[in-house]
């Protein structure tokens, strides 16, 4: 098995994203599964197709994505990606779309299909925070959730796909009062945890996340 795992580069006024570091920090194979390592730019349709070029020289068999949001304060996996760009800030290509669909011949919202419960599951096994988003934004990081599933449902050979959201690195909050953080390390071990999960875990659990508001 092989698992595609992305990580986003700097972005904003930041000068180090956790989510690449975290994913050139992963072991080389988890659960048997061979690991494939992608920095990706935080660029709307640049990203996209950096990852499909991966896709096309690699296949995995499935892609999970990993990028920053700061103020969680837990490691969070999303449920759904929704068909909208609207960026409070310019990406990395100086883009900032609003209110504009990422493809306009796709569905409003594409459920993602790993074993979100069971990831999250995984990760508390292993001592760390999790749960399960229910957003993942209207900026990048919604833009790949959607859009890696766009491409995979378009490809039509199976291929499964998700998004991790993870916290600030505590270098990160020095100069934000208040702000959560979460340390590399462990937050590397909560990735892998989630890994394994994908892999022994064919069917998800059925058990309740969910939210009152």
């Amino acid at each position: 098995m092989k698992i595609l795992v992305t990580g986003f580069d700097p972005f904003g006024k930041e000068s180090i994203n956790p989510a690449i570091e975290a994913v050139k920090r992963l072991d080389d194979e988890i659960a048997n599964a061979q690991i494939i390592k992608l920095e990706i730019p935080t660029i709307a349709h640049t990203s996209l197709a950096v990852i499909k070029q991966a896709i096309e020289d690699h296949e995995p068999d499935m892609v999970l994505s990993i990028g920053q949001a700061g103020g969680r304060s837990d490691i969070t996996v999303e449920r759904i990606g929704i068909n909208i760009d609207d960026y409070r800030i310019a990406d990395n290509g100086h883009q900032q779309p609003i209110d504009e669909k990422i493809f306009a011949d796709g569905p409003d919202a594409y459920f993602v299909n790993l074993p979100i419960k069971a990831m999250v599951k995984s990760i508390r096994s292993a001592g760390i925070p999790a749960s399960i988003s229910n957003s993942a934004g209207t900026f990048v990081c919604n833009h790949v959730t959607y859009g890696v599933r766009y491409l995979l449902e378009k490809r039509g050979k199976g291929q499964k796909s998700g998004f991790i959201h993870i916290p600030y690195l505590p270098s990160q909050v020095v100069d934000k009062p208040n702000q959560p953080s979460m340390a590399l390390d462990i937050i590397v071990k909560g990735i892998q945890a989630a890994i394994t999960a994908m892999v022994e875990q064919a069917i998800d659990v059925k058990e309740s996340e969910g939210t009152i508001c």
